[in-house]
């Protein structure tokens, strides 16, 4: 299946980049649409001063994971090399993960779990998603990746959040080895890949636009030249803006930062220096790195960072929200397999999600009203949804309080909740 190639990756600034201090920030707002209303900005403007817009909180979203019973077996992200969910050790299925989710092992692909993720992350005070996407030919798990994407739009719309795609670099090369992609059309078919995602995902209302322009990243530098990243890019209407990894591509706006186990928070000035010549940049917050793929049997570890009880998490993200980027990605939403997780899990329990609702009210949005015991109600809801598949006449109260949470009326969901738990519901 697939993997991702090494990470060569560097850590957020700690002082606004000089490239966000030249772009006149008011033209860079993320536009989210009319079911998003804009929060209010942290700092009061001083005189003659134009009020910057809310920074989105992007996180980093996989939809790579195939599980029973929705599945007819596990797929290879809960498996890799080396274990077996239906097996069991110390109460916990066997995952190809230092961490268990909070919910079980899930599949990409049910609606219920979405739901719970997107109401999780609205809960949390998250805009949106970027999606981890290799494209629409068919090898390794690359067809499920597309289907599970596709279907996200709808719900995103519905919920109020937006999305964007980050295409994997290696895709290509790796098509060419399989020879699904002859060598001298590595370049048409790039080029065929990114129109078609211009003339259809972008064109999606959930789909995330910075400064009226739909946002596209790349993960990996080795898989395509930058010439070969300038002949692909779409142009003309709806051309997207383009955020390259950790350094800015020749055709790219500005890039994006991931995190480097080899050498940890210490790399946190090396983007902002990298950055200073660049129009656009988006810092990283991640909680830690631990990944499993020494014990998993498919290669060495990238190394570790550490999780040291919370502050990992705190620091980065503070860096991030006080950057003074449009736009800030955490590193990530469920890459269990690296263990950069910030989704409710068994061992951290909502304990950074309830930290990015803090950090949200500190840095960016005091009005921010969603508190930490709200974050449980997501959960409520998805483990009614489960039961309600063998009760009649839930749904329509289950969807009434999926939408209250959407619009942050948690007082009325917290009621209709609290009612179908009740015995005899």
């Amino acid at each position: 299946m697939n993997h991702r190639a090494p990470h060569q990756s560097r850590a957020l600034a700690h002082r606004m980049p000089a490239c966000l201090r030249r772009l006149v920030y008011a033209a860079c707002a993320c536009t989210l649409g009319s079911t998003t209303a804009p929060a209010t900005h942290a700092a009061e403007p001083t005189r003659n001063q134009t009020p910057a817009p809310r920074p989105l909180v992007l996180v980093h979203y996989m939809t790579w994971f195939a599980a029973k019973p929705v599945a007819p077996g596990w797929g290879w992200h809960w498996t890799m090399n080396a274990y077996n969910p239906d097996q069991f050790q110390n109460g916990q299925r066997s995952l190809a993960s230092h961490y268990h989710p909070l919910i079980g092992p899930y599949d990409s692909s049910d609606p219920d779990v979405v739901e719970y993720h997107f109401l999780l992350m609205k809960l949390a005070g998250i805009d949106g998603i970027v999606v981890d996407w290799y494209g629409r030919s068919r090898l390794f798990d690359y067809p499920l990746i597309h289907a599970n994407t596709a279907a996200l739009f709808p719900l995103a719309a519905k919920i109020g959040l937006r999305i964007a795609v980050c295409y994997e670099d290696q895709t290509i090369p790796r098509l060419v080895e399989a020879g699904l992609v002859a060598r001298d059309a590595r370049t048409s078919h790039g080029r065929e890949t990114l129109a078609w995602l211009q003339q259809n995902w972008f064109r999606e209302p959930a789909y995330l636009r910075l400064e009226g322009r739909p946002l596209l990243l790349s993960f990996g530098s080795s898989g395509l030249t930058d010439d070969e990243w300038t002949a692909i890019l779409p142009r003309g209407k709806n051309a997207p803006i383009y955020l390259s990894e950790h350094r800015k591509r020749a055709a790219a706006d500005g890039a994006f930062d991931w995190p480097v186990p080899p050498e940890g928070l210490a790399r946190l000035e090396r983007f902002a220096a990298d950055s200073q010549a660049w129009r656009l940049c988006m810092p990283a917050a991640f909680p830690r790195f631990h990944d499993i793929y020494a014990q998993a049997k498919v290669h060495a570890s990238y190394g570790q960072i550490a999780d040291d009880d919370g502050k990992t998490y705190e620091s980065t993200l503070s860096r991030a929200l006080k950057s003074g980027a449009p736009c800030i990605q955490i590193v990530t939403w469920n890459d269990w397999g690296e263990g950069t997780i910030i989704e409710p899990s068994v061992e951290f329990g909502y304990r950074d999600l309830a930290a990015t609702q803090r950090l949200v009210r500190k840095w960016i949005d005091p009005a921010f009203g969603a508190r930490a015991e709200d974050l449980r109600l997501a959960f409520v809801l998805h483990s009614l949804r489960r039961q309600s598949k063998a009760r009649a006449g839930q749904a329509r109260l289950l969807d009434q309080a999926r939408d209250d949470l959407a619009a942050g009326r948690t007082h009325q969901a917290r009621a209709i909740l609290d009612k179908l738990q009740k015995p005899g519901q």
